[in-house]
C-alpha cells in the first residue's frame, strides 16, 4: 500500500468524527425551509454545452484543477443522460478535483450527493461554517455507487464550495447526476436604475474588447467610480486594466454572462451556466464575487432572474440612458434623474461617451456615484 493510500485509511476515523449526525441537522429549523427543495448545482448532468467563448477546453459550471489534461466530459457508460466527468490524474500528485461553488442561504441544511465510478472517489463540501466530513467509497467495483453528504450551513455561510476528486495513483473516475438539494433562493431583482433621492448617476461600461489609455485616463483624472461589466474572456486577457479603471472608491467589476448571447433564448440550466461561470471568474480574478448581473441586449426573463439568484447574484441590472458609440440617450423624458444608470461600453469611443456622459449628469445636478454602495 502506498504512503498516500496509508495515510487515507489513517485519516478515516478522523472523518468519521468530523460528520455531523443526522440528528443533529433539524431541517424544520432550516433558514427559507418554506421554499421548494431544488437542486442548486450547475451542470449536474454534464450535459450541457460549453458557451461560445468560453476558455478552450472547460467543463461548464465546474473548475477542474489538472484543466483539459485531466477532466473531460464523455459520452460512454453515463449513469444517466448521455454524458458524465471523466477524470484522469495526470501524475501521482493529483486527486484529479473538479469543483463549483453553489449559493447557499446560512443556518439551512443541505443534501449534497453524486453518482460515482472508479477507486476512492470523495464527495464534500467546504466553506459551510463547520466541519463536515466527505462522502467516500474504497471501490464501486466497476459499477456506479451514489455518495451523499448531509450538512448545515453556519450562520455567515453564503456560498460553499462542492467538490469531488479521487485519490492518488488510484487511476481514473467518474461523476454524474450531482445534487444540491435545498431550499430555492428567491429570484432576483430586475431593475433599471437605483432607488434613491441622492443627486447621483451611476456609469456602467460593458464588454471590454476595446480598452484604450485614453479612457483610462479621463476615468483616473476625473476620479469616476465606475462599475465594469466585461466578459470573462477579453478581463482574463488584460485583467490590470480592469483593476486600474476600477480603482476609484465605489467602482467594481460585476457579471456580464460569459458567451453575451440572448438568454432569454436559453433554458434556465444553461442561463445558470452563463452566469455562475463568470462569476467564478470575475471572482479569480478580482477578489470579489458580483452581486450584479448585466444581460447581454438588455434581454432577460423569469429564468434569469432565478439563474442569477441561484448564482448569488441580487440584482439583474439593464439601463435608462445609453451613451456608447456617441449616443446620447436617455429613455425618460427631461434630463438624467437621480438613481439613473448608464450604459457605455469599452470602445474606441469611451474616452469621448464618458466626459458627454458626464456633462449630461452635471447638467442635471448629478454626480456618478458606486454602484454597489446602493444596493441592499
Amino acid at each position: 500500500m502506498s504512503t498516500r493510500l496509508c495515510a487515507l485509511a489513517a485519516s478515516v476515523a478522523l472523518l468519521t468524527a468530523l460528520a455531523v449526525p443526522a440528528a443533529a441537522a433539524d431541517p424544520g429549523a432550516a433558514a427559507g425551509s418554506g421554499a421548494p427543495t431544488v437542486n442548486l448545482a450547475t451542470n449536474p448532468g454534464f450535459e450541457l454545452p460549453s458557451p461560445n467563448l468560453a476558455d478552450w477546453g472547460s467543463v461548464p459550471g465546474w473548475n477542474c484543477t489538472g484543466g483539459p489534461a485531466e477532466a473531460a466530459v464523455t459520452t460512454t457508460a453515463a449513469h444517466s443522460g448521455t454524458s458524465a466527468l471523466t477524470v484522469t490524474p495526470a501524475n501521482a500528485d493529483s486527486t484529479g478535483e473538479c469543483a463549483q461553488t453553489v449559493d447557499v442561504q446560512p443556518d439551512t441544511t443541505y443534501t449534497a450527493s453524486a453518482w460515482v465510478r472508479g477507486n476512492f472517489v470523495h464527495l464534500g463540501a467546504t466553506g459551510t461554517g463547520h466541519d463536515v466530513a466527505p462522502a467516500w467509497t474504497a471501490t464501486t467495483s466497476g459499477g456506479w455507487q451514489q455518495l451523499t453528504a448531509r450538512f448545515t450551513t453556519g450562520p455567515n455561510a453564503r456560498s460553499i464550495r462542492l467538490y469531488v476528486h479521487g485519490w492518488y495513483q488510484q487511476g481514473p473516475f467518474s461523476v454524474d447526476d450531482v445534487r444540491v438539494d435545498g431550499p430555492a433562493p428567491a429570484p432576483a431583482v430586475a431593475a433599471g436604475s437605483i432607488p434613491t433621492t441622492d443627486k447621483v448617476v451611476f456609469f456602467t461600461v460593458d464588454d471590454g474588447w476595446q480598452r484604450t489609455p485614453e479612457a483610462e485616463r479621463f476615468i483616473a483624472d476625473h476620479h469616476l467610480p465606475i462599475t465594469a461589466f466585461p466578459l470573462p474572456m477579453p478581463a482574463g486577457t488584460d485583467p490590470d486594466f480592469f483593476k486600474r479603471v476600477t480603482a476609484v472608491p465605489g467602482s467594481s467589476v460585476q457579471d456580464h454572462s460569459v458567451s453575451h448571447s440572448d438568454l432569454s433564448k436559453l433554458p434556465l440550466e444553461q442561463q445558470q451556466v452563463e452566469i455562475c461561470d463568470a462569476r467564478d471568474t470575475m471572482t479569480r480574478l478580482f477578489g470579489t464575487a458580483p452581486v450584479v448581473f448585466r444581460p447581454p441586449f438588455f434581454t432577460w426573463n423569469t429564468d434569469t432572474l432565478q439563474a442569477a439568484a441561484n448564482c448569488g447574484i441580487r440584482t439583474v441590472l439593464t439601463a435608462d440612458a445609453d451613451f456608447s458609440w456617441g449616443a446620447s440617450n436617455i429613455w425618460h423624458p427631461g434630463l438624467l434623474q437621480p438613481g439613473d444608470v448608464v450604459l457605455m461600453h469599452w470602445t474606441d469611443t469611451l474616452a469621448a461617451d464618458l466626459p458627454r456622459a458626464l456633462a449630461a449628469a452635471e447638467a442635471a445636478g448629478l454626480k456618478p456615484a458606486g454602484l454597489v454602495d446602493y444596493l441592499h
